[in-house]
């Protein structure tokens, strides 16, 4: 475990410098973690430089890892806000309508980057998809057929019916905002799944939705989302870390009680809480190197950092 700032930019500065030296079969040769070595150099290889934007309220809450019981409802909430995510259902004929589940895991958070991300470089609510998310999700290291691309589907249906609501403390003053993410999506049969499944062509984003995200997005790098795919905690991590660090005007103490309300929901002890929460720390610093955080036996010191993507480039407020 490190203990401040410099040993933990050490880490992440020499598997990078070590990547740069020797390639990454040759840094794989030192004493060093495999599995963020690969993960750092996925993410120095990627060459496309492209951004992605999320909503800030993501930075706050995030959606489950795992999948819960369709019927269930999802509720995660710290010290600064509360998400409460309940599942749509899905008309059936002849029968009562059935519940399809909340989003979850990282192909929901990669559907739901995506759905961002085009509507603040287009400036529309209305979002293509069928060949341009498959297109994307491809770049983002997603297989194209089988389990896979059935996984994308059904998160992709989680996230159109689902309803979301967001309760916001700060000071003695509170705000809630409640909002479908999307008011409606066209579906069309995919002749490639001999047209057993359905696949979303087109999407509106909610008008309440699309102007929150407006107001407030956070721009990171694609090639740090694409080498975190599958690590959906990791994910969560480095877009919380992506909005703090570089609005910080000191260190800032988070206890680990804290990080275990945003980051730990489900798990029921702390100590198991923290050895998993670290490794996954560790794996987002491999994508974002010049985030300084120090690790202690009471939580996480967060220190003001360079942001991944310099906000007043691309005229996001600070």
């Amino acid at each position: 475990m490190f203990t401040n700032p410099a040993q933990r930019s050490s880490l992440v500065g020499t598997i990078h410098k070590l990547i740069e030296e020797h390639g990454k079969q040759g840094a794989l040769s030192f004493d060093e973690d495999r599995k963020i070595i690969e993960i750092a150099a996925d993410y120095m290889a990627y060459e496309d430089t492209g951004i992605g934007f999320l909503y800030s309220g993501f930075a706050h809450v995030g959606l489950p890892h795992k999948r819960l019981a369709d019927d269930l409802v999802w509720q995660i909430e710290t010290d600064r806000a509360v998400m409460i995510v309940e599942p749509g259902r899905r008309a059936v004929r002849g029968t009562n309508p059935v519940s399809v589940g909340v989003p979850y895991g990282s192909k929901a958070r990669l559907i739901m980057l995506y759905l961002q991300t085009e509507a603040i470089k287009t400036q529309n609510r209305e979002i293509e998809l069928g060949k341009s998310l498959r297109d994307w999700l491809k770049r983002m290291g997603i297989p194209q057929g089988g389990k896979s691309i059935k996984d994308v589907k059904e998160q992709a249906e989680r996230i159109f019916r689902c309803r979301i609501s967001f309760h916001f403390q700060s000071g003695n003053s509170s705000g809630l905002i409640n909002q479908n993410i999307v008011d409606a999506a066209i579906f069309t049969d995919d002749h490639k799944d001999n047209g057993k499944q359905q696949f979303l062509e087109r999407a509106k984003l909610s008008e309440l939705f699309y102007d929150q995200l407006q107001k407030h997005p956070i721009p990171i790098e694609e090639a740090a989302i694409r080498a975190l795919n599958g690590h959906s905690q990791a994910l969560d991590i480095y877009c919380w870390l992506a909005y703090r660090l570089h609005a910080l005007k000191g260190p800032t103490a988070i206890t680990w009680s804290a990080l275990k309300a945003q980051f730990g929901a489900g798990v029921v002890r702390l100590d198991h809480f923290r050895p998993k929460f670290i490794d996954n720390l560790k794996i987002a610093l491999a994508v974002y190197p010049a985030a300084k955080t120090e690790v202690t036996k009471t939580g996480v010191i967060l220190h003001p950092s360079r942001a991944p993507i310099a906000p007043k480039i691309h005229g996001i407020p600070r």
